[in-house]
């Protein structure tokens, strides 16, 4: 079925884009088409031209959907994406999804899902937000964008980034009908039932960064303790919860992108210096430091991030037990060096911020959750005839490089590009030579 389109309204951004703005009607539940809709948005965008001899109709410019990372966030203004321009010149018009549950699309915050009544309520309502669903939008949106083409032209092209390389994926595996090509960045899903084979993996990535920094910044390693034994003698109170330990912890997460680990000393040295000369925090300091955090303006990303990697098991809160299993991520002062942790999601974010502890019943019941419909079907990517082009980072802190090997090996056709020059953000940080190097691939201009 085809979304409804409720509304469209066009700007201009001068001298760049022509940006229509548009929300669509869409089920909760596809198997359950009128039991309630989602209101979903999505920005098209493409030059901004205007001729010297008007034309009558807009010409019909094949689409490319960008799929954000995540799961949870929303896609900023699309002039703040390095790789629009190299897209658009090559004859795009691209369309920036709010996936459902993010952004403008319907917003889940503890607040919103409490109108859905008791946590086993607001879970079964939760279940509806992964990559499964977060695909059949773009199918009913891209039927309702599409109606008036010439029937050639109704497939359209994807472009995801991390988890929303994960969704294309999805989208390969059960509704490659509508695909012309997918362009994957960092996003090359592990094909498993359950989040703890990830995190054997992961964890060694993270572990390799904690490494690298502290042999960038040795002396971070007695500043860090220090800024552990004062936050466990201390209540920290921060707009979001409250500073704990495991919760600076997290600012490792930074570890994954280009310059993260300039960015973490540099909290590091604040911090500490605040310590020397107040023996205390200052504001602007713990500002920034929940700036770096987000997981209260971003729940979906805490709630169902075990979630995005289950199909017919439950996620069990993987990350905790493998965080346990390893001491350099014990916040113990006799560690040679208390390691950070990166992009997982603990049980302790549920105590550390107030959004989060709102929702902690509903996100137990979610992890012991074992009816996950599958998200991928091996068979039919064994098969694939859709295009994949693939950036593919060795030194990826968030989705290990023998996993993402692995997928695209099982993906018929797929082309990488492989480079340990980059992080998982190449995309947004190296967007030119990102974008030059998977129309390389799709151009087979290699000889």
């Amino acid at each position: 079925m085809a979304a409804k389109l409720i509304e469209k309204r066009f700007h201009n951004v001068p001298g760049k884009l022509r940006v229509a703005e548009l929300f669509f009607d869409v089920p909760v539940d596809y198997s359950k088409p009128n039991d309630g809709t989602l209101r979903v948005f999505a920005r098209s965008i493409a030059r901004f031209n205007k001729p010297v001899e008007p034309t009558k109709e807009e010409p019909k410019l094949p689409w490319l959907v960008y799929l954000q990372g995540g799961p949870g966030f929303g896609c900023s203004a699309p002039q703040n994406y390095g790789w629009v321009d190299p897209a658009l010149t090559k004859g795009y018009q691209v369309l920036f999804l709010d996936q459902r549950g993010t952004g403008l699309s319907s917003t889940i915050t503890a607040g919103t899902l409490a109108r859905q009544g008791d946590a086993i309520k607001q879970a079964e309502y939760l279940k509806n937000f992964r990559a499964d669903n977060i695909v059949r939008d773009c199918e009913a949106i891209r039927k309702c964008l599409t109606e008036d083409y010439p029937e050639e032209q109704r497939k359209w092209s994807i472009i995801g980034q991390s988890f929303g390389g994960f969704c294309a994926t999805t989208y390969l595996s059960k509704f490659p009908e509508g695909l012309t090509e997918a362009f994957l960045c960092g996003g090359l899903p592990p094909l498993v039932n359950d989040p703890t084979p990830v995190y054997s993996r992961t964890f060694e990535k993270v572990e390799e960064r904690n490494r690298a920094y502290y042999d960038k910044f040795p002396e971070d390693v007695g500043r860090v303790k220090k800024i552990m034994q004062y936050l466990t003698q201390n209540h920290v109170a921060l707009s979001s919860g409250q500073l704990t330990p495991a919760r600076f912890q997290q600012l490792g997460i930074l570890f994954g992108f280009h310059g993260g680990l300039n960015n973490v000393h540099d909290i590091v040295l604040r911090t500490s210096n605040d310590l020397e000369i107040f023996g205390s925090l200052t504001r602007p300091t713990l500002a920034i430091i929940d700036a770096n955090g987000g997981m209260d303006k971003n729940i979906i990303y805490a709630i169902l991030h075990e979630a995005i990697y289950c199909q017919g098991k439950a996620s069990l809160w993987a990350a905790d037990k493998r965080r346990a299993e390893i001491p350099r991520f014990e916040i113990n002062e006799s560690q040679p060096g208390i390691y950070f942790t990166g992009e997982m999601v603990f049980k302790d974010m549920f105590d550390s911020y107030n959004e989060l502890g709102d929702v902690r019943e509903v996100a137990e019941i979610l992890a012991t959750t074992t009816d996950w419909p599958a998200l991928y079907d091996e068979a039919q990517l064994a098969k694939n005839e859709v295009p994949v082009y693939a950036a593919t980072y060795i030194d990826d802190m968030y989705v290990h490089f023998d996993m993402a090997s692995s997928t695209a090996a099982k993906i018929k056709g797929t082309k990488q590009f492989i480079t340990n020059t980059m992080y998982h953000d190449g995309l947004g940080s190296r967007s030119g030579e990102v974008m030059r190097q998977l129309f390389n691939l799709r151009d087979d201009s290699m000889d």
